[in-house]
């Protein structure tokens, strides 16, 4: 077997213990989803005002409700994108974490 400086044979497979790695570039739409409600949302100077009413309420009240619904939109967003992001890892207990039938 022939290996490049600086590489084991060990280091080829993957352990079983650890997830993939991540896409970070996902990772940083994920950062992106969840900072643009904060960035709606923050600076009050820029929807306290009464008009446009929405029916009775002002312009403060509706818009603050508003981002209520989309920022709960963009959360999910971003979880569906971490998903994407980060590699299925199983959930059954592989290599040195299993137990044998005959353990408990």
């Amino acid at each position: 077997m022939h290996l490049s400086p600086g590489r084991s044979a060990v280091s080829q497979h993957p352990s079983p213990d650890e997830a993939p790695p991540a896409r970070t570039g996902l990772l940083w739409l994920t950062g992106i989803l969840l900072v643009i409600p904060m960035l709606a949302l923050i600076p009050v100077g820029w929807y306290s005002k009464q008009d446009p009413k929405l029916g009775a309420f002002p312009f403060f009240v509706w818009y603050q409700m508003l981002w209520v619904f989309l920022t709960a939109g963009f959360t999910w967003a971003a979880y569906l994108v971490v998903q994407k992001a980060r590699p299925h890892r199983p959930m059954e207990p592989v290599g040195r974490h299993a137990t044998k039938e005959g353990d408990a």
